[in-house]
């Protein structure tokens, strides 16, 4: 994947398709929050902004759009600092320089773009983590209140999946939307069913419409299309043929566009609350922008493996979190270089013959294991595993969490955390769960990693930890208890366990929801939960699925993961003291930089 000049982007993104597409209800309520800044609005008696990022998006490469975009964000600017994003541009870009004229907040292109149009043609789904990545930074840096972002432009290749990835664009950036669609040569029926599927496809994506303009509209014409349009329930804005292509026409767009479009209108259109879809993107990116916003120090233990560095490089490079690379510094910046890393060196590194350090530790390794007889000498030997070493940097106070498994197993990883950090007071054991990020909405699955057959009070502690896991990432628990029963529909032993594991579930939380035992179908689909599990709140709403047992979990995750396409983050590792998260050994560069981010979070 090829990225934009000056951006050090991490490995592609993992392409989404969600199952059940008839799903509800686990969406999760945002505020309007883009890189760790936070939109506000400037007073007004009239408008109260809410929702600042606007996504300009066409079926086609409509007459008039550069029209709609230039007015809107000549209205957006009397009210709030605004930026102006494109996604996706062609080299010969002409029009966003037109923009950034008339915008408030200061960026120049190079910060102002994504990708080029002809790199996301060859990779769509890889690129939207880079040009989500692209606007955070934009945000970032211009600490705007409002975004202005204009979808790709009219070209001569016919790409006729160019809408779609403008809708989960728009999805991925938390915007909603304004249509710009255009009249010239249509019908008024064949006008109604342009906007109809065009509302359909973004609204496919999560999206939500908040106005329609209609683009070479002849003013005698206007009310009539306002008519015709008048069933989906939106503003209506006409706009006659105009052409601008070049700043010296941005004067004669202006006046056209206000002329047929009152400020107060726009404004007011975008006067809504936005229940916005998580998707895969935001919500890899979100977890950035709350690691940084209280930044942690984070313990990389396999500060050799290359993997490991460049997702070192690509979190130092933005500043999300402090590390501590154990190995031998010069080695490994070394290394750095030959793979083209730039921002090693504001790590810190930590070698594990360092007396100044090993020292203390061995002590204090001596008297966590005291009990068991530990010596000074098999402290030391313990203490040449760089999982232990680097586990006993949290334990000292020198790092806030670690990160491992790339090269040790989960057993190396775990362990050492489970003797010396131990368990948070209240909590007999430790369980792993898996963030799983589909097309539009974040479940937790667990337990995946760590227990092999737990028991009903075992299963109900680990549907406790997942709920708490849950919320401490936004999501709003709601628990199913998974078996191959849903309320009493099939017998057994194995279900017995489950459904003594939610009678005790709901003794330990009552204002939890949770129902069990339950059938994965009758859990993720409020269709199929209508029949199995009629008038159950929860039933088909579920967010947070507990497996009955390792085996169980494992393939389920595994299963979801291959077959839908949806991204897996984890296993977290859930009740222990200090935050110290696994990876697999086959985790690519931004699962890395994912764990790291989460492992963050949960120190904060």
């Amino acid at each position: 994947m090829t990225h934009a000049p000056g951006r050090t982007a991490p490995a592609a993104f993992t392409a989404m398709s969600t199952p059940g597409s008839e799903r509800s209800g686990t969406t999760m309520s945002v505020s309007v929050k883009q890189g760790g800044h936070t939109s506000s609005t400037i007073p007004d008696e009239e408008t109260n902004v809410t929702t600042t990022n606007i996504y300009i998006a066409s079926p086609e490469g409509a007459n008039g759009r550069n029209v709609v975009a230039y007015g809107v964000l000549k209205a957006l600017t009397t009210k709030f600092k605004t930026t102006v994003f494109r996604p996706a541009v062609s080299n010969h870009d002409h029009f966003t320089p037109i923009l950034l004229n008339a915008s408030n907040a200061g960026l120049g292109v190079a910060l102002s773009t994504g990708l080029d149009i002809h790199q996301v043609r060859k990779d769509k789904e890889g690129s939207r983590g880079d040009i989500v990545a692209a606007f955070n930074d934009a945000m970032n840096v211009s600490r705007a209140d409002a975004a202005l972002i204009v979808g790709t432009d009219k070209s001569h290749v016919n790409d006729p999946t160019a809408y779609e990835f403008n809708a989960n664009i728009a999805a991925d950036l938390q915007a909603g939307v304004f249509l710009a669609v255009c009249t010239i040569d249509r019908w008024p029926d064949e006008l109604k069913d342009t906007v109809r599927l065009s509302i359909e496809g973004m609204e496919a994506a999560g999206n939500k419409v908040l106005g329609i303009f209609v683009t070479g509209c002849e003013p005698r014409h206007s009310v009539s299309v306002k008519d015709t349009l008048a069933d989906f329930g939106l503003p209506v804005w006409t706009i006659p043929q105009i052409p601008f292509t070049e700043a010296s026409q941005a004067d004669a767009a202006l006046a056209a566009f206000q002329a047929n479009v009152p400020t107060e209108e726009v404004l007011r259109a975008i006067n809504v609350e936005i229940d916005f879809p998580i998707t895969s993107y935001a919500f890899q990116y979100s977890l950035l922008g709350r690691a940084k916003a209280n930044k942690k120090t984070i313990v990389l233990p396999e500060g050799e493996e290359d993997r490991i560095i460049k997702a070192a490089d690509y979190l130092l490079e933005r500043e999300i979190v402090n590390l501590i690379i154990v190995g031998n510094k010069d080695a490994i910046l070394a290394r750095g270089k030959e793979l083209g890393l730039n921002y090693l060196e504001r790590a810190r590194f930590q070698a594990m013959d360092d007396e100044n350090v090993l020292k203390p530790m061995v002590a204090k390794l001596c008297e966590l294991r005291a009990k068991k007889g530990m010596t000074e000498e098999q402290a030391r030997k313990q203490l040449a595993d760089a999982s232990y070493f680097g586990t006993m940097l949290v334990v000292l106070g020198y790092a806030d969490g670690l990160v491992s498994g790339s090269v040790n197993s989960t057993a190396n990883t775990v362990r050492p955390a489970l003797q010396v950090i131990k368990t948070k007071p209240g909590q007999k054991l430790v369980s792993g769960a898996f963030l799983m990020c589909f097309k539009d909405h974040v479940a937790v699955f667990s337990d995946c990693a760590i227990n092999l057959n737990p028991d009903a009070e075992q299963l109900s502690e680990i549907a406790l930890q997942s709920a708490e896991t849950a919320r401490a990432f936004g999501i709003d628990p709601k628990v199913g208890m998974l078996s191959y029963s849903t309320l009493g529909s099939g017998k057994g032993p194995d279900v017995d366990m489950v459904e003594e594991a939610t009678k005790l579930l709901k003794e330990k939380a009552p204002y939890l929801p949770v129902v069990g035992s339950i059938q994965f179908d009758a859990a993720w689909s409020p269709t199929v939960a209508a029949t199995k599990a009629k008038g159950n709140d929860v039933a088909g709403h579920v967010n947070v699925f507990v497996f009955p047992d390792l085996c169980a979990g494992n393939i389920g995750y595994k299963a979801v993961q291959r077959s839908s396409g949806a991204l897996a983050i984890g296993p977290v590792l859930q009740g222990l003291n200090k935050p110290v998260n696994d990876l697999s050994r086959g985790a690519l560069v931004q699962d890395i930089i994912n764990t790291i981010a989460l492992t963050a979070i949960e120190a904060q």
